[in-house]
């Protein structure tokens, strides 16, 4: 069954693209593929796939004009997603702040539909909100960007539900983007899922996979690239892992006995969550992609639902999503 944007956007495919991981984030940038990468977003779009996620950050700035030059042509088959927000420092490329200013915002709404070579952003998010900018202000002027037909609607990412509520209170917000997965559950204890279908806003769950843990296939931190991000996740480091891996071991062993992959068992458990979610794997290969998309026409019984909670209950998880540092810039 297809989800909606918002109160009042288009319809969207279950499943939606994330695309960070053809630029930056997972694996050595020497063997990233840009042709893989395009031809990746030209299968989605094949496939009915129409939620296409990108951020000025991811790169940074790659990404955005990567996927532009996928869109080329394939424009209208797609609800194309961008979020600004981050500012990487000039002189230290993988040190960010946060600039939520009305100034700010209304010149990164201009560089990104330059960079994406479009005329509008369908669905434009705030990466985080800043501290130091009330949300109203920075949500005001996204809200100038719409009036302007610069933008369609408006997103914020990783807000709490009181955020959300000021946010909703200056402009529709549409849809909202934190993570969320069998093994990151704190949307559902935040409120923020409730407070979603309550407000009529679209949840869209990223790392559904898990940052690729839930698809059994990361055994070793070792086995990562240098310098891929999980590496400064406590999740995947030493002790963590090992105690996480046994978990997903036995979530293996339900996808098989369902007849399914580890990764279209998770996908399908989001799903189940709520019609408002909708998880936005990330990949960079099509074959990927289509064992992601098949998960779209899964459903779990009552008793496997059950067997996941139990197995991945967040008490059995090890170790925080992130380290101290960065939880600073979440559920603000």
């Amino acid at each position: 069954m297809n989800r909606k944007l918002g109160r009042d956007g288009p319809q969207l495919f279950p499943i939606g693209l994330g695309c960070m991981g053809m630029s930056e984030g997972y694996g050595e940038r020497a063997e990233r593929d840009e042709q893989e990468s395009i031809a990746t977003i030209h299968r989605a779009l094949e496939l009915g796939v129409n939620l296409i996620d990108t951020a000025d950050i991811y790169g940074p700035y790659e990404n955005e004009k990567l996927v532009g030059r996928a869109l080329q042509g394939r424009r209208s088959q797609a609800v194309l997603a961008t979020k600004f927000g981050f500012v990487t420092d000039r002189e230290k490329a993988k040190k960010r702040r946060i600039d939520g200013r009305p100034d700010y915002a209304r010149a990164a709404c201009d560089a990104s539909l330059e960079r994406l070579g479009v005329d509008t952003i369908d669905l434009w998010y705030l990466h985080r909100a800043d501290p130091s900018v009330p949300i109203e202000d920075t949500v005001g002027a996204m809200a100038d960007c719409v009036r302007a037909g610069k933008v369609r609607y408006l997103g914020l990412s990783e807000v709490s539900a009181a955020t959300l509520r000021r946010a909703h209170a200056v402009h529709p917000i549409s849809a909202l983007q934190s993570e969320y997965s069998m093994w990151t559950r704190d949307p559902q204890t935040n409120g923020t899922l409730a407070t979603c279908e309550e407000l009529g806003v679209t949840f869209v769950a990223f790392s559904p996979l898990g940052r690729g843990f839930l698809t059994g296939t990361v055994r070793s931190a070792e086995t990562l690239a240098s310098d891929d991000l999980r590496r400064r996740l406590p999740r995947f480091q030493a002790e963590n892992l090992a105690r996480n891996t046994q978990l997903v071991d036995a979530v293996t062993q339900l996808a098989n006995r369902r007849g399914c992959t580890p990764a279209q068992l998770a996908l399908t458990w989001v799903l189940s969550r709520g019609e408002h979610i909708l998880p936005i794997p990330g990949t960079k290969r099509r074959t990927r992609l289509e064992e992601n998309v098949a998960a779209a026409d899964m459903t779990l019984s009552d008793a496997e639902l059950r067997a996941i909670d139990e197995l991945l209950s967040p008490d059995a998880i090890a170790g925080a999503r992130y380290p101290d540092s960065l939880m600073e810039l979440v559920n603000r």
